[in-house]
């Protein structure tokens, strides 16, 4: 098998389609539905995804809101979302949860940061290790006689064009977040 170039491309914007799921997640001060995503709350005998137990609106620019499907679900859901540890503090009225977003503190500001830069490094390597999988199977198809040397350089430097087009991409996106979370 020969590194194609087009598989290689799609695993490494998978990597930084994830990149951005997680910077979603990262709370930036302004309210934003995503940053309850990852909640799971235990509800109907399993650990189920918060989306799935109520709707998360944005009422105001520093406010969500959580409306809840099932009354009986409402501590529930208030549980899950202090326990997610995002940093805010949830507040039952009726079926409607109420999530305050405080301002950030300047410490809470520098270890968002600091998890910023951890999963844009953790995606830099991910893109890194696409590059090696795609230059392994490039070597051993030189080796197996399948391509010719000059085609092995060819392929070589392709494959570190997309890789250097996407770890600037990376970069670019933790730059925006770093300035989106000092605000």
């Amino acid at each position: 098998m020969s590194a194609d170039i087009s598989e290689l491309k799609r695993r490494m914007e998978g990597a930084l389609q994830q990149l951005s799921k997680e910077f979603s997640g990262l709370r930036t001060g302004r309210a934003s539905a995503s940053l309850l995503e990852h909640v799971h709350v235990d509800a109907y005998g399993g650990n189920v995804p918060l989306n799935q137990v109520g709707n998360v609106t944005v009422p105001e620019p520093r406010m969500l809101a959580v409306k809840v499907y099932d009354k009986s679900l409402v501590n529930a859901v208030v549980k899950a979302i202090t326990a997610a540890n995002l940093g805010v503090n949830p507040a039952a009225d009726g079926d409607v949860i109420r999530v305050p977003i405080p301002d950030l503190s300047q410490e809470r500001r520098q270890e968002l940061i600091k998890v910023a830069r951890k999963y844009a490094e953790e995606t830099r390597v991910a893109i890194r290790n696409v590059r090696r999988d795609g230059n392994d199977a490039l070597k051993k198809s030189e080796k197996d006689g399948k391509i010719s040397k000059d085609e092995l350089g060819k392929r070589t430097e392709e494959i570190q064009k997309l890789t250097d087009q996407l770890v600037k991409k990376v970069d670019e996106a933790l730059a925006s977040k770093e300035k989106e979370i000092m605000g």
